[in-house]
C-alpha cells in the first residue's frame, strides 16, 4: 500500500522531473480498497476517464496538471481518457494514457543486449511502431544506465520532460515507454537526468532511423510500411557468388558531390539511380562504394563523423529512396558497398558523446577514449552494450537495405592502443601490449556475423599497417575480413609515379616490392578519396612532366592498376583526370570531358574496365601466386617491367609497361610459349590521346631465348605507356 507521504514524495518527484519509476505514481493503483488512476497533463483543462459507468470526471489534485480518479471498480484496461484542452479553441478529444500499458521488451532481448549479442537491437531499442494490448502506437526505449530519470520529449508533448517519463528495466539500464496512437513523422528526443550530477541532457536517439535535415537533430518516428524489393535474382545469386575468383571493380562515390543541380541542390537517391547508375554501367564497374550516408551533422566530415548509425541521411532523401537506389543497382547487375565507421564518433553534445552524463559509448580515460588526430571519441569495444549497438548497426544496413558489403573505416586506429600517440599518452592492454584486445574481438565478431548471416557479402578493411591475417578467417586467428585495402602498394605506386622519369630507375623497387607480400592478404588496390584531398593534389596532378607526359603517366598508372594482382577501386573523378582536388561542396569538373585528353582518360579506363571483366586472367587468381609471374622485373635502366597474368585454365596475357617517355623500338621480351601474339590493348592509342605508337596486328615469336624463356618476341614499346598481348587464337580472338 502506498502511504500518503510516499504519494506526496512521488508527486513532487514528478513535478520536479525526477521521477525514477513513473508507474509507481502514474497509471492504475489500488489504495485502501479503491482503484486509483493518476495522469499528468499540464496543458489540458479537464479530464474524464472511461469506466463501466461511462466517462467519469477526474479531479485536479495539483494546479500543475495532476489529475486523479478514485472508484470501487477497475476501469477497462487500457483505459481511455476524454480530454478538454486549454486554449482559445474549445477542443475535446479522446486518447489512451501511456501508463495504462505494460512494458513489452522481453527479458531475453535484454539479456542478449547486455551480453553484446543482440544483433537486431534496432528492432528493440529506439522508436518502434508496435501494438500494445490491442492499441497501435510507438514504443520508445533507450540505454542509459547512469540516468536518474529518462523521458521522451517531442513536438507531441511540448518538449516537456515531465510528461512522458520512462520506466527502467532494472539492472539492464534500458528505459521504455509506450505512447499510444502517436502518429508517424513525430519529432522526438530523449531527456536524460544524470543520477550523480543532476545534469539534464537532451539527446537524439542512438537507434533513430530517420532524422531532420541538418542542422536540426531530432529523430522522427517511423512510417510503418514495407518496401517492395525487386532484386530477388541478384540476392539469390549473391549467396553463391565466388568473389575470390570474380572481377571486383569499385567506383567510390560521395553522393553529395558527384553531380549537383545547377542551383547547387544535391541529387537525391532516386536521381542518383537515374543518372549515376547508367554512368557506372557505361564505364564497366562492378560495384559502387558510397562514402558514409549514415546521418551526420557536418557536410565537411564527408560522413565519417556519424551520429545516426541506423539512419540514412536525409540530405538525399528517405530510407525508401535509398532502398530504391540499391534496388535499381541490383536489377542492373551492380553491387553497392557502404563505407561504415565503427572506429570513432563525434563530440556533438546532442548525440552519443557522454550520452547519460557519463562516458557510456566511449572510455572515460582520454588515453583510451579520445582520438587526438580527429577530435573524436573512440568506442569502448569491451562494453557489451556497445558491441550490440555496433553489430546491430552493421546488421541493419545489410538486412534493411540489401547492401553487398561494408568497407570498415580506420581499422588500424582500432587495432592499436598507441595509434598516433606518443609515449605516455596511451594505456597498454592487460598483457602490457599495444594491441586493443577488445577491438580485435569486436572485429572478429563482426566478420563472423556478417559472413554467417549474409553469405556473399563483403567486409573490406581500410588497414594501413602490417597487422597479420586481416583477410583470413577468424577460426584460424585472422580478423575475418573478406579483403584489405593495399595501402602499401598505393603509397609505393604514387611515390614512384611522382618521380621524374629520368630518376625512376633509382626507385624501381617501388614497383616490384609489393610482389613480396601480394598474396599474404586478399588485397584491393585503392586510389581513394584520401589521395585527392588535404593538399595532396588530384591523381592527375601527382603526375610529373609537361601536359602530354601528365596525361600519358595517368593512362599508364591506370593500366598498371588494372593489370596488377588485386581487386580495384577508384574514387570518382580519377576516371577522367580530375585536375582539382576533390571538394565536398562542389560537383566534379565534368566540363573537362569537353577536352580531348580528359575524354581520352575516361575512354581508357572504360576500356580497361571492360577488358578486366572480359579476361579471366586479369582477375581469377588475384589472390594466388599462380596467377602472376614476372617476365622481367630487372630492366631498371629502361624503367620497364613486364609480367604475365594467368587464369585457372592456363590462359594468360602479357603486360609490358614503359615508365619513361623514351620509345623502345625493337624491345625483346621472353614469352612462355611459342606462337603468334596479338596486341589487344595499348594506352598510347590516339583514341586515348596518345601518340599511336605500337604493334598493329600480330607478332610471331622466335625460338631465340630471352632471360629464362626459350622463346621471345620483339615489340615496339611506346613512351609512358602500357601494352597487353594475348596468345593469338584464330578460333577465339581476345579483344578488350
Amino acid at each position: 500500500m502506498i502511504t500518503t507521504s510516499k504519494t506526496n514524495l512521488l508527486q513532487q518527484a514528478l513535478l520536479n522531473a525526477q521521477l525514477y519509476d513513473p508507474y509507481a505514481y502514474l497509471g492504475l493503483h489500488k489504495e485502501r480498497g479503491q482503484a486509483v488512476v493518476r495522469v499528468f497533463r499540464p496543458y489540458d483543462e479537464n479530464i474524464w476517464i472511461r469506466t463501466t459507468a461511462g466517462f467519469e470526471p477526474m479531479r485536479r489534485i495539483h494546479s500543475d496538471g495532476v489529475f486523479e480518479w478514485r472508484g470501487k471498480s477497475l476501469p477497462d484496461m487500457p483505459y481511455r481518457l476524454r480530454i478538454e484542452k486549454k486554449g482559445l479553441q474549445h477542443i475535446v478529444y479522446e486518447a489512451y494514457d501511456s501508463y495504462a500499458f505494460p512494458l513489452q521488451i522481453s527479458a531475453h532481448d535484454l539479456y542478449l543486449f547486455n551480453e553484446g549479442k543482440l544483433w537486431q537491437a534496432y528492432r528493440t531499442l529506439g522508436a518502434q511502431p508496435v501494438n500494445n494490448a490491442g492499441v497501435d502506437g510507438m514504443r520508445f526505449s533507450v540505454w542509459a544506465p547512469n540516468a536518474e530519470r529518462v523521458s521522451v520529449v517531442g513536438d507531441f508533448n511540448h518538449w516537456n520532460g515531465r510528461i512522458h517519463p520512462m520506466a527502467v528495466h532494472h539492472s539492464s539500464g534500458v528505459w521504455e515507454l509506450f505512447i499510444p496512437e502517436l502518429p508517424p513523422d513525430s519529432l522526438y528526443k530523449f531527456e536524460i537526468r544524470n543520477r550523480d550530477s543532476g545534469e539534464i541532457l537532451i539527446k537524439t536517439d542512438p537507434y533513430g532511423k530517420r532524422f531532420e535535415l541538418r542542422p536540426n537533430t531530432a529523430a522522427l518516428t517511423a512510417v510503418n510500411r514495407v518496401y517492395d524489393w525487386r532484386d530477388a535474382s541478384w540476392m539469390t545469386n549473391r549467396v553463391n557468388w565466388d568473389w575470390l575468383h570474380a572481377p571486383l571493380n569499385i567506383l567510390e562515390i560521395h553522393a553529395g558531390s558527384w553531380k549537383r543541380h545547377t542551383d547547387g541542390r544535391f541529387y537525391t537517391y532516386r536521381e542518383l539511380a537515374q543518372h549515376l547508375l547508367p554512368y557506372v554501367l557505361e564505364m564497366g564497374y562492378t560495384h559502387i562504394e558510397l562514402m558514409p550516408i549514415s546521418e551526420h551533422p557536418l557536410d565537411e566530415s564527408w560522413g565519417y563523423q556519424t551520429t545516426g548509425y541506423f539512419a540514412v541521411t536525409s540530405r538525399y532523401g528517405s530510407s525508401d529512396d535509398f532502398r530504391f537506389f540499391v534496388d535499381a543497382c541490383h536489377q542492373a547487375g551492380i553491387g553497392v558497398i557502404l563505407d561504415w565507421v565503427p572506429a570513432h564518433f563525434p563530440q556533438d553534445a546532442f548525440a552519443l558523446a557522454r550520452f547519460d552524463g557519463t562516458a557510456l559509448y566511449e572510455h572515460e580515460d582520454p588515453r583510451l577514449g579520445f582520438h587526438q588526430d580527429w577530435g573524436t571519441y573512440i568506442f569502448n569495444y569491451g562494453r557489451n552494450e556497445v558491441k550490440s549497438f555496433l553489430l546491430s548497426s552493421a546488421y541493419y544496413w545489410l538486412s534493411e537495405f540489401h547492401l553487398d558489403g561494408l568497407r570498415v573505416d580506420a581499422v588500424a586506429s582500432m587495432l592499436y592502443l598507441d595509434y598516433s600517440r606518443r609515449e605516455g599518452e596511451w594505456l597498454p592492454n592487460k598483457y602490457g601490449g599495444r594491441e586493443n584486445l577488445e577491438a580485435i574481438d569486436f572485429l572478429r565478431d563482426l566478420n563472423v556475423m556478417v559472413h554467417g548471416e549474409f553469405p556473399g557479402t563483403l567486409t573490406l578493411a581500410e588497414e594501413s599497417t602490417a597487422w597479420p591475417a586481416v583477410s583470413r578467417p577468424a577460426y584460424v586467428g585472422g580478423l575475418g575480413f573478406s579483403m584489405k585495402w593495399n595501402m602499401g602498394w598505393m603509397h609505393d605506386t604514387l611515390s614512384y609515379m611522382r618521380q621524374d622519369p629520368i630518376y625512376r630507375r633509382y626507385h624501381h623497387q617501388l614497383l616490384t616490392f609489393s610482389q613480396l607480400y601480394a598474396y599474404t592478404e586478399n588485397f584491393i588496390l585503392p586510389f581513394s578519396h584520401d589521395e585527392v584531398v588535404h593538399g595532396k593534389g588530384s591523381l592527375f596532378n601527382k603526375m610529373p612532366g609537361d601536359t602530354w607526359q601528365k596525361f600519358a603517366n595517368m593512362r599508364l598508372l591506370l593500366v598498371y592498376q588494372m593489370t596488377w594482382p588485386g581487386k580495384k577501386l577508384n574514387f570518382m573523378g580519377n576516371e577522367f583526370a580530375q585536375q582539382q582536388e576533390w571538394r565536398v561542396n562542389h560537383e566534379l569538373d565534368w566540363s573537362l570531358l569537353q577536352q580531348e585528353r580528359h575524354a581520352g582518360v575516361q575512354a581508357i579506363l572504360r576500356d580497361l574496365n571492360r577488358c578486366y571483366k572480359s579476361i579471366s586472367a586479369l582477375y581469377q587468381l588475384d589472390f594466388s601466386a599462380e596467377g602472376f609471374s614476372w617476365i622481367d622485373c630487372e630492366d631498371i635502366d629502361q624503367s620497364v617491367i613486364s609480367y604475365m597474368r594467368r587464369a585457372k585454365d592456363g590462359t594468360f596475357v602479357l603486360v609490358i609497361l614503359n615508365f619513361t617517355p623514351v620509345p623502345r623500338i625493337g624491345y625483346r621480351m621472353g614469352v612462355p610459349v611459342g606462337g603468334v601474339y596479338r596486341e589487344i590493348f595499348n594506352s598510347d592509342s590516339t583514341y586515348y590521346g596518345g601518340s599511336n605508337m605500337g604493334n598493329a596486328g600480330c607478332i610471331a615469336s622466335s625460338q631465340e631465348p630471352w632471360l629464362s624463356f626459350t622463346d621471345s618476341i620483339v615489340i615496339t614499346l611506346p613512351p609512358l605507356a602500357g601494352v597487353i598481348f594475348s596468345l593469338h587464337d584464330l578460333d577465339k580472338e581476345t579483344n578488350c
